[in-house]
């Protein structure tokens, strides 16, 4: 999430959801942190720096005959600067937008829930408008 509320969304290049767009994320590798995944993740997809802020909850799901057990967290750019976004590793896309675009865009239920819970925590910490 930035300083004004957007949130940082990526289209999928492969299953589970190609097409989709959705929060960035993956895999945690062996011996690496939830945190460490995270900031790893979203920078091999968006080529983005950012920092954990809190975890958000736990979210399950089963697309397409896989199952996940997702460990969201809001994250914030660690360059306040407006430094452009490339899509990268598993990701097609990768752009910036505010919570009522995600509508339009088809991003998914349970992905809008972590947004608004993160939107909500970065609005009480003072981190977004």
């Amino acid at each position: 999430m930035d300083r004004v509320g957007r949130v940082l969304l990526v289209r999928r290049a492969r299953a589970p959801n190609a097409g989709a767009w959705t929060l960035p994320g993956g895999r945690v590798e062996e011996s690496e942190s939830l945190e460490h995944a995270i900031v790893r993740e979203v920078r091999e997809e968006t080529s983005l720096a950012t920092r954990v802020v809190c975890p958000l909850g736990v979210v399950l799901i089963a697309p397409e005959g896989f199952a996940f057990a997702i460990h969201e967290h809001l994250l914030v750019p660690e360059d306040e600067g407006d430094r452009p976004i490339v899509a990268g590793d598993d990701a097609a896309d990768a752009r910036w937008a505010t919570r009522d675009a995600l509508g339009g865009l088809g991003v998914g239920a349970e992905a809008i829930d972590v947004i608004d819970r993160g939107l909500q925590e970065a609005r009480r910490q003072g981190l977004a408008r």
